[in-house]
């Protein structure tokens, strides 16, 4: 088995009196693709939140390359190669296809750069870079490189912010229902995507559409009420007796 590069102990964040996110332990391997699944307020995005940075945890640890990152920025561990994506796709939609890919190439190269370095960066030097038409050729952005972003389909979208994330060079790749709001046809494209990364790199899929994890997805973790309920290979964990119970009657259409 490869080795552990992601750990979440006892993980727990509370608003309030409602408990978000209910001492999580969660692991990851080298080179692992593993989905998180779960009904609306199950906590998901939560601890996607407190793996990234963007919320302090209450209780527990995170634990990356056998660091303790718990209480790092959502910057410092970009740039430690844990990056992610959000459930609205996360681009600059005034600005080029190339412009995001080419911004998103330069704030790897200098890291800790701010936004407004980078929207005031000179981008012309970087719009020849190898992994920038690499990426666009890949992504399949060649024919919208030069489209501003807002003309883009949701589709197209979320190739692009997955695009900008690879760029970043991440080792390990967390996409918050990348699948959101998207035709069949887009989806396709997408979870095609998705597949041409997979031996590269680690990846964490938050999604709905469950239907659409398996055969992508090598172990699946079922979230209800902020707890981890089932944890194993895909089609068995959907079979559990909670699973059933907690999750997959309410899902059930959605999925």
């Amino acid at each position: 088995m490869s080795a552990e590069i992601l750990r979440t102990v006892d993980l727990t964040k509370r608003f309030g009196s409602f408990v978000a996110v209910d001492h999580v332990n969660f692991s990851l391997r080298e080179g692992e693709v593993a989905g998180i699944v779960g009904p609306n307020g199950a906590g998901k995005t939560t601890f996607f939140n407190l793996v990234t940075g963007y919320h302090p945890p209450d209780e527990g640890r995170v634990v990356y390359l056998g660091q303790d990152v718990t209480h790092a920025p959502p910057q410092h561990r970009v740039g430690l190669g844990l990056v992610r994506t959000f459930q609205l796709a996360s681009t600059f939609d005034a600005l080029s296809v190339l412009d995001n890919l080419v911004l998103a190439r330069f704030s790897r190269l200098h890291s800790g750069a701010n936004v407004r370095v980078l929207l005031t960066a000179p981008r012309r030097r970087y719009y020849d870079d190898p992994r920038v038409q690499e990426v666009l050729e890949r992504f399949q952005l060649v024919s919208q490189r030069d489209r501003l972003v807002r003309h883009l389909s949701l589709g197209e979208k979320r190739r692009l912010e997955i695009a900008m994330a690879i760029l970043s060079e991440p080792r390990v790749l967390m996409l918050d229902e990348p699948l959101a709001g998207l035709s069949e046809a887009e989806i396709h494209q997408v979870m095609d995507v998705l597949r041409s990364q997979v031996g590269q790199r680690s990846m964490v899929v938050v999604e709905h559409k469950v239907s659409h994890l398996l055969g992508f997805v090598e172990r699946l973790v079922v979230l209800h009420e902020g707890r981890v309920i089932a944890e194993g290979r895909p089609e068995e964990c959907l079979q559990d007796p909670e699973v059933r119970r907690s999750y997959w009657r309410v899902g059930a259409e959605s999925a």
